[in-house]
């Protein structure tokens, strides 16, 4: 599969579950969402894994790897943003996680040795000041309190931590870690990671049978975590975090494009100026000829593969 392709469905996927994340919030806690998500997906990936007759039998060494994508990509990052929509709107959620573009940039290059050349740094300047535009109304309205800081500090800190999960399944590529597996074995481990965070906190188990629920639930777990990390992470392993991570400023741009569409959001100048300067500096990026660093060669990559804030 092409790197256009896994992009385009890292982007599209991404930026539309935020659809169904509206249908999860209600009657069950959102830890104990994330756990029924990525169990689920988790047990549909060891199934196709399982059927596929790819290894899953792996060594204490590599579980550790697994451990730790689950913590940070399935796990921690999502209770942490999750924490943050408490005290702040997704707008000042979807700015704060575009950070993780910098974070990228700045991980590569402490982590692997990899400098973003002057295209990708200008993308990025670009996609933020399109993120900041687009959500500039939203803003100006509130009132900086002490849990508005409190709420964008820890969406910075789980744009971090998911930064850090990207070097993580970087890292793990490039030991020949297989992208399918190590997907199944992480989200089983961030389901049980968010499992133990919920009962800590005193969360029922409860679940929600209504078709709402359950369809939201299905979409999240096969297409938001399946597919969609399934792309990303391959995408991830090919071009490297500091190109692929510009996907998490293209996320809000669709979530508007869906909002105008579905729920008859009105466009003005401001959105029209912003998404001009994430496309622009989507194309600055994408357009990057120079070639990455010791590319992974990971074996078995997949060829097929809010009102939280508006991605993932």
């Amino acid at each position: 599969m092409s790197n256009a392709v896994l992009y385009g469905l890292t982007v599209l996927i991404w930026g539309s579950t935020w659809f169904a994340i509206e249908f999860q919030l209600g009657v069950v806690a959102p830890e104990v969402s994330i756990v029924y998500r990525y169990a689920g997906a988790s047990a549909l990936l060891f199934g196709w894994c399982y059927w596929r007759r790819l290894p899953l039998g792996f060594s204490l060494r590599e579980h550790g790897w697994f451990a730790l994508l689950g913590l940070l990509l399935f796990g921690l990052n999502y209770l942490v943003t999750y924490y943050a929509q408490v005290y702040i709107t997704s707008a000042l959620t979807a700015i704060a996680f575009s950070t993780m573009v910098w974070m990228n940039i700045v991980n590569a290059r402490l982590f692997f040795g990899v400098r973003a050349s002057r295209r990708v740094v200008g993308g990025a300047i670009l996609g933020i000041a399109g993120i900041v535009a687009l959500f500039a109304p939203q803003v100006a309205e509130l009132s900086l309190s002490d849990e508005v800081f409190l709420g964008s500090l820890l969406a910075v800190f789980g744009a971090m931590i998911a930064s850090l999960g990207n070097m993580a399944s970087q890292a793990a590529q490039r030991r020949e870690l297989p992208v399918m597996q190590s997907n199944a074995w992480g989200m089983l481990y961030g389901a049980g990671f968010s499992a133990v965070i919920a009962m800590i906190e005193g969360k029922p188990f409860t679940f929600d049978a209504s078709p709402a629920y359950i369809g939201s639930l299905l979409y999240l777990a096969v297409f938001g975590s399946i597919v969609a990390f399934g792309a990303y992470l391959t995408l991830l392993g090919r071009i490297g975090a500091h190109k692929a991570g510009y996907a998490m400023v293209m996320f809000p741009v669709v979530a508007l494009v869906l909002s105008t569409l579905f729920e008859g959001l009105a466009i003005d100048g401001t959105m029209i100026a912003g998404t001009l300067l994430v496309l622009s500096g989507n194309l600055l990026v994408l357009t990057d000829r120079r070639r990455s660093p010791a590319p992974s060669t990971c074996k078995n990559a997949p060829t097929e593969v809010l009102r939280g804030y508006p991605g993932r």
